[in-house]
């Protein structure tokens, strides 16, 4: 990546579009330029999707549970990790180091939910134990890690030399 590929990087998370004039608008490089780094992007799998994000609180789900899972397994932790990414309400697994074996972020439309999520969990053979934290107000909840960044720090530690 160069400094034109970080810097569309940055915009995109910053407007939240992936939109060629937005992006001309916002970084003042040409679209057909935008246009050919956006795909060159998307076949290196720096972009995923064309940020079609939504809402989550607008569409009702607007209760967040962190769960702290601890388990016992045989086997691949990535068997385990699959197993509880397909329980429903699940959209974040991460796999940690130290008393917890994984931290997990759902999010559900409301309580009763909440039980229904601690009952899948406990219904998984390897999983002994879940410690859930409901969350009352997210402070910060992107999806887009860039944004947490300033263009001068990104482009000092992703511009290939």
């Amino acid at each position: 990546m160069d400094e034109r590929d970080v810097t569309l990087l940055k915009a995109i998370a910053d407007l939240g579009t992936g939109s060629p004039e937005a992006l001309h608008e916002e970084t003042d490089i040409p679209v057909s330029t935008i246009h050919y780094r956006l795909n060159n992007l998307r076949e290196d799998g720096v972009l995923t999707n064309d940020l079609y994000d939504v809402d989550l609180d607008a569409v009702g789900l607007d209760v967040t549970v962190v769960l702290e899972v601890l388990t016992s397994y045989d086997g691949s932790y990535e068997d385990v990790a699959d197993e509880i990414s397909t329980i429903e309400g699940v959209t974040q697994t991460f796999f940690t180091m130290g008393e917890t074996d994984f931290v997990v972020v759902a999010r559900l439309p409301d309580s009763d939910e909440v039980e229904r999520l601690i009952s899948d969990f406990e219904a998984l053979d390897p999983v002994d134990r879940t410690n859930s934290t409901f969350v009352i107000d997210r402070q910060k909840d992107s999806q887009r890690a860039l944004e947490s960044y300033s263009l001068d720090s990104l482009l000092e530690a992703l511009v290939d030399e």
